[in-house]
């Protein structure tokens, strides 16, 4: 979506912090959201003043009117040298961070104030300092669809690096995830481990997608399409302050998903510091535990097991267990209001293990609620970090499950190996044209579902719940799915023997001629 020179420039920068010595892709965006944050500081201050001298209405300010305040601001303080500059923002500016009053009135409140408290300044050298602001400067933050892909740029560099991939679910991945939710601009949307706050952001973009007129809809000179959202103005207070959620108990990664949301176009999304499934989460955030979020799209952490003394006992309740994965779906399960959808990604083992605590688990989303889909992924997807095979669950709070409809993903248009290229083979369209004619959302399959989707050789097929109850609740794929086995034809083995042996009788015959002529 950015133009050839925005990301020639940020490629620039990026080579310039890599031979700076800062090599942590994490590290350089983290740096870079700081600047962005004091520029955008300053802007939101030059706008207050315009409105101001028009209005002749006093404001609150968020830089003092001193000689020292006013050098906080980006405008004053971006032309330092870089030995100055460094020292100036690391002693002065980034301190001045965390005391900044931003009141849900001002276009910058989210907590991004909050977890900036202990920015720190890691760019050492100063001409990589330089160079960091004079591109920061140059950015065109006013934006807001243009200023979302170069965040979108940036934390892709998460994935080409191979470093802190593990925080970062493939775009790709969570643009299918969304449209199959289909969230609407009346939604409470909430991502329990939000890391970079990828899945939250992208949900903003779908909606200025859909959301955009005509007149809203623009190309660049090379032809990207942007969408302004124009249209979601009648919801805008909602999306700003209370449609997004995110937890997490990373500090770093809750600085980078409050920027991610405000470069976005939300001015005060709910970007949390708090540990989804620990107890202490009743205490802190007892309306959003429970009951709480119209959609949940998540891919919570699956590695480890967790000590059950700290675990929210309620979560308990729905699964007695310590791993993880089957804790974050039980606690989605409760986040959610009745009627509440959620696109989750949960390890194969979710869907097949034999422990009770699994077992317990599935039946809880087939009887008490309804398990809608399942889409089998390729186990190459999150390679280079993660090679386990991996699905997307889609259920509903709330119900009883009458059929669970399957697709069987193998291949999301990259290749599956660590270099995850781009490739032509890509079942993701036909994933979700498939769902959404289940869904009973296009003509196709309108009439007769069930008979449409009953061939289970295909990619997309149904089983009813009552065969998956007759097999423990099993929602393995291929527990399910037939194999169509071709009949290979071969020639009678004396036929075959017959002609090894004139093939034999030939090669001696050569060899004497051969030796004829030695």
């Amino acid at each position: 979506m950015l133009t050839g020179t925005l990301r020639n420039n940020i490629d620039k920068l990026w080579e310039k912090f890599w031979t700076g010595g800062i090599t942590n892709p994490l590290t350089v965006i983290e740096q870079i959201s700081y600047l962005m944050f004091a520029r955008l500081l300053d802007m939101q201050e030059s706008a207050s003043e315009r409105k101001a001298s028009r209005t002749k209405k006093d404001f609150v300010r968020l830089f003092p009117q001193t000689p020292e305040g006013q050098l906080l601001r980006w405008q004053n303080f971006k032309n330092m040298s870089g030995k100055e500059m460094r020292l100036h923002l690391r002693d002065k500016v980034y301190p001045y961070f965390g005391e900044i009053d931003l009141t849900r009135n001002g276009k910058l409140q989210n907590d991004m104030s909050k977890y900036m408290r202990d920015a720190d300044m890691a760019i050492q050298n100063e001409s990589v300092l330089v160079a960091a602001v004079e591109m920061v400067d140059n950015l065109p933050l006013t934006e807001s669809d243009i200023k979302g892909d170069i965040y979108e740029y940036l934390l892709s560099k998460l994935t080409t690096a191979g470093i802190n991939g593990q925080f970062r679910t493939p775009r790709h991945i969570i643009d299918l995830m969304i449209a199959m939710i289909d969230p609407q601009p009346t939604d409470i949307i909430c991502d329990p481990a939000c890391g970079t706050a990828g899945f939250l952001a992208r949900t903003m973009e779908y909606l200025n997608r859909q959301y955009s007129s005509e007149a809203g809809t623009f190309k660049d000179e090379e032809g990207n399409i942007h969408y302004s959202g124009d249209q979601l103005e009648p919801w805008r207070s909602h999306i700003d302050n209370d449609m997004f959620w995110g937890f997490d108990f990373d500090t770093t990664m809750l600085r980078v998903s409050s920027m991610n949301l405000l470069l976005h176009g939300v001015s005060s999304a709910n970007i949390l510091y708090q540990d989804s499934l620990n107890k202490s989460i009743k205490e802190h955030y007892p309306r959003q535990e429970e009951n709480f979020a119209d959609v949940v799209l998540a891919n919570p952490p699956f590695k480890g097991s967790l000590d059950d003394h700290s675990v929210n006992p309620d979560i308990l309740k729905i699964v007695k267990t310590k791993k993880t994965e089957l804790l974050f779906v039980a606690h989605i399960l409760r986040m959610l209001k009745l009627g509440g959808r959620s696109a989750t990604i949960v390890p194969d083992g979710v869907l097949f293990g034999s422990s009770k605590a699994h077992q317990s688990l599935r039946k809880t989303l087939i009887e008490d609620n309804q398990l809608e889909g399942i889409i089998s992924l390729p186990s190459g997807v999150f390679k280079p970090y993660a090679g386990v095979s991996t699905a997307i669950l889609l259920f509903t709070k709330g119900g009883e499950t009458e059929n669970v409809w399957f697709y069987d993903v193998e291949a999301d248009g990259y290749s599956l190996d660590d270099k995850r290229d781009k490739i032509e083979a890509n079942d993701l369209p036909d994933c979700l044209q498939q769902w959404q004619a289940y869904m009973g959302k296009t003509a196709k399959a309108e009439t007769d579902k069930q008979e449409y989707f009953s061939d289970r050789t295909q990619k997309a097929f149904i089983v009813p719940a009552e065969e998956i109850r007759n097999n423990k609740y099993d929602l393995s794929i291929n527990r399910y799915k037939e194999i169509v086995y071709e009949e290979e034809e071969y020639d009678p083995p004396k036929e075959i023997l017959q002609r090894l042996m004139d093939l034999e009788s030939e090669i001696q015959k050569e060899l004497e001629e051969l030796g004829r002529m030695l």
